[in-house]
């Protein structure tokens, strides 16, 4: 976790939970941008999640938006270990689930590129 941040315990766990979708840096970038999500009042931007996070004058910007840009990690992954826990928490083991899923964050288009307009 952060250096002399505090983080409930229930995020903390959360948040450990997924820390196989990560590698070790950018697991703790990941845990300073969702810290800072949930404490900004404002607008959830990177910058803000850098201020929520009280990071501003000890991270650069930069390495909070390399993160979405450039770093190691895979959001379908991220999502489905998410999804689980939630799911087996909330409903009882014989129900059916339908999902729907917003691909926004895949730019991907062509003819090769399955379901793409």
């Amino acid at each position: 976790m952060l250096p002399g941040s505090t983080v409930p315990a229930s995020l903390s766990a959360v948040l450990t939970f997924l820390q196989g979708c990560f590698t070790t840096p950018t697991f703790t970038t990941f845990t300073a941008l969702v810290t800072g999500l949930i404490a900004q009042t404002g607008r959830g931007t990177v910058t803000g999640m850098l201020t929520g996070a009280g990071l501003t004058r000890t991270w650069s910007h930069d390495r909070a938006h390399a993160f979405f840009s450039r770093a190691s990690w895979n959001p379908d992954l991220l999502g489905i270990s998410l999804s689980h826990p939630i799911v087996r928490q909330l409903l009882p083991e014989s129900a059916v689930l339908m999902a729907t899923v917003d691909d926004t964050l895949f730019r991907r288009r062509g003819k090769k590129v399955f379901g793409a307009a």
